[in-house]
């Protein structure tokens, strides 16, 4: 855990969010901010500060972050109908939270180029 990272601190309990799943290897809540219906975000519960940052030893741990926001679709209604997963990373790819997460989006449709 990184001390002064606020989603280690989600991921630990010990910073309020509203979450829609939990387990030993990745955490899921909605994004205060959010820019769909259905906004969260799905982050492994080991700090890893972007996807520049992830190692081979990581790889089982970042395809559970794809396939945790399938399920999470799914449990919303909304895989059917489609969804986004987005994985921003650096300054300049609109990472803003140094800790590597994927954003899935689902409820509206979405348009392209997406930024």
């Amino acid at each position: 855990m990184n001390q002064n990272c606020i989603f280690c601190k989600i991921a630990a309990g010990k910073q309020e969010a509203v979450l829609l799943y939990q387990d030993e290897d990745v955490t899921v809540f909605k994004d205060i901010n959010p820019q769909a219906p259905l906004h969260v975000l799905i982050i492994p519960n080991k700090h890893i500060s972007s996807i520049n940052e992830a190692t081979p030893e990581d790889q089982v741990l970042l395809g559970k972050l794809l396939l945790t926001g399938s399920r999470v679709a799914q449990e919303q209604g909304l895989a059917d109908k489609g969804y986004r997963l987005v994985v921003n990373s650096g300054r300049q790819g609109g990472q803003t939270i140094f800790h590597i997460h994927v954003h899935l989006l689902a409820g509206r449709y979405m348009t392209w180029p997406p930024g």
